[in-house]
């Protein structure tokens, strides 16, 4: 079961991957800022996957508008997910999650994806500014999208 609506979000620390090397990105340095859209993703290279990040980079602006950084989180590495990026022209932001600490703190792991093994399920939360989860759905298979009209109308509350 996904980090139920109205719980402080679990803060953490992930890496993701710059021009610059790998930086640390923390949870709670957008709180009191601005609101936080995490979505969580089963595995770059995945054809799903491809779709939700591309639809994501070519709507951010939407996100930002509505005072919202966006992040995609995975247990890929952060060197898988920036060659992921790359070809496909993915813009958001990018988190590694490869001991799987923050997909099981947001209680959206997926245990034995396609019998490879316990990957993020398709999830996705809006994190107040105040650090309190506005909105979270894991969707019912790795196959289906979030709401994101939902997720949008979470944002402009």
């Amino acid at each position: 079961m996904p980090l139920a609506t109205g719980s402080k979000a679990p803060d953490f620390t992930l890496k993701t991957k710059t021009a610059d090397g790998l930086k640390d990105i923390k949870l709670s340095d957008n709180f009191g800022k601005k609101q936080t859209v995490l979505l969580f993703f089963p595995l770059a290279f995945t054809g799903v996957c491809t779709q939700e990040m591309c639809d994501m980079s070519a709507g951010l602006g939407q996100y930002a508008s509505l005072g919202a950084e966006v992040y995609g989180i995975s247990v890929d590495s952060p060197f898988s997910q920036e060659a992921w990026a790359k070809q496909n022209k993915i813009t958001i932001t990018l988190l590694a999650d490869l001991n799987k600490d923050v997909t099981k703190a947001y209680g959206v792991l997926f245990p034995m994806l396609a019998g490879v093994g316990d990957t993020s399920a398709r999830a996705a939360f809006v994190i107040g500014k105040d650090g309190v989860v506005k909105y979270a759905e894991q969707t019912p298979t790795p196959k289906d999208l979030p709401n994101f009209e939902a997720v949008k109308a979470a944002l402009a509350k």
